[in-house]
């Protein structure tokens, strides 16, 4: 089988099938693969996964350090849209981590797409910070933990119809004031009630 039926393979693969790849299988494709591939493969299974996937015995107990971007779309009535994350039923804003060799604007725009079904250009988007430090300390129910430096973009501006995938439960807006306790982004949902604060004065 060639390289490219290799990781034809795999990207057709479940995400529960990408994440079951045997380390003794992994290493084997591995070592056949150019960095340009191994950079595709690693996009294809998703970049935390892949890297753990890589680590064996020790996949669990090594703290990542993740790039990403995520994203505050607000409607036309000032309320922010949240997704009921399947993984561990809080509420959180769309978003996700960066693919190697991405842009993190096209991070979030390709995340908003993923999870929610909207259409973000990148005209649309409005950086309010980057939110890093101990508030983006996120532990996960497989026992993975992860710091993550997470570009915070404002959207306004957005066209299609909503609709979510697997990764959620569901998808609501919420008014600032009324919001779910339960929630995944507390920390960035503050970073953009600041940025309002700040932006109004």
């Amino acid at each position: 089988m060639s390289n490219k039926e290799i990781i034809e393979k795999i990207r057709n693969l479940s995400g529960k099938e990408k994440r079951s790849i045997p380390y003794e299988e992994l290493i084997d494709i591995v070592h056949r693969l150019s960095s340009d591939e191994i950079v595709e493969l690693s996009n294809i299974i998703g970049y935390p996964v892949f890297t753990r996937l890589c680590m064996g015995d020790l996949k669990h107990k090594f703290v990542l350090l993740q790039p990403g971007a995520a994203a505050v779309i607000v409607n036309e009535k000032g309320q922010i849209l949240l997704q009921s994350r399947a993984d561990n039923d809080k509420w959180g804003l769309p978003g996700g981590c960066q693919d190697l060799g991405e842009r993190l604007e096209d991070t979030v725009i390709r995340e908003i797409k993923e999870e929610t079904n909207l259409d973000i250009t990148e005209d649309n988007l409005h950086l309010i910070t980057v939110v890093s430090g101990p508030s983006r300390k996120n532990e996960y129910p497989n026992g993975d933990v992860v710091f993550n430096n997470t570009a915070l973009y404002y959207v306004k501006n957005y066209s299609g119809e909503l609709k979510w995938d697997s990764e959620s439960k569901a998808m609501k807006f919420f008014d600032l004031d009324n919001l779910p306790s339960h929630q995944h982004d507390r920390d960035l949902i503050d970073v953009y009630i600041k940025y309002l604060n700040e932006k109004n004065d």
